[in-house]
């Protein structure tokens, strides 16, 4: 089932998406997604409560990624709400943004860790001033610390827009955009499929 509202007939509905697509190969688009998601550091993770249905977005540091760059690992505090959102309902999204417009978008499947192993792995020292010492020699924030979990997200498809010109490339691009009614060509927009995803981290499993 798709929204349609009226026909264009043989023009493309979508001049923007048409002119800016973007097709390099699996290895380049994995690894400019990485590199543009580490560089924000910052991502708004999107949770979905399984009972009410409702959607919640939190800003969380990226702490670390998996599978050759695409699936994200981010720290969490296994009592709070997020935690519980995605007991009832893993799926979640992760959007990030840089200030010239640069932006992905990252669907997946997550799953709360708390494994010590894998919690010291990631650990973080910055960490304490997040959850505090509650002076009980348990609840300190330390790697030891039950409160301390792992969110591994593992992606599912993901899409993301990164420019091809400078600024004022852009600007002047926009610009003769409005005058002519040309759409501008000014960003790469790339698609991840979840067999092109499933595919990459085939590969780095048997290269790791």
């Amino acid at each position: 089932m798709s929204f349609s509202n009226t026909d264009t007939g043989s023009k493309s509905a979508d001049p923007y998406k048409q002119k800016n697509i973007d097709e390099p190969t699996l290895k380049e688009k994995i690894e400019d997604l990485s590199d543009f998601v580490s560089a924000c550091k910052f991502g708004m993770m999107t949770t979905r409560d399984g009972k009410s249905g409702s959607l919640a977005s939190r800003c969380m540091a990226l702490a670390a990624k998996e599978s050759g760059g695409i699936d994200l690992i981010f720290h969490t505090n296994t009592k709070s709400g997020k935690t519980d959102e995605i007991y009832s309902d893993p799926h979640v999204n992760i959007a990030f943004l840089n200030s010239s417009g640069e932006w992905a978008s990252i669907s997946g499947t997550s799953n709360i860790v708390t494994d010590r192993e894998t919690v010291g792995k990631y650990y973080s020292p910055a960490l304490k001033a997040w959850l505090g010492d509650l002076g009980d020699g348990k609840h300190d924030g330390g790697p030891e610390d039950p409160r301390i979990g792992v969110i591994r997200v593992e992606a599912n498809t993901a899409m993301y827009a990164i420019s091809r010109k400078n600024f004022v490339g852009r600007a002047a691009g926009i610009a003769q955009g409005i005058v002519t009614g040309k759409v501008p060509e000014v960003n790469k927009l790339r698609e991840l499929s979840q067999e092109e995803i499933t595919r990459w981290r085939s590969s780095n499993s048997m290269v790791q």
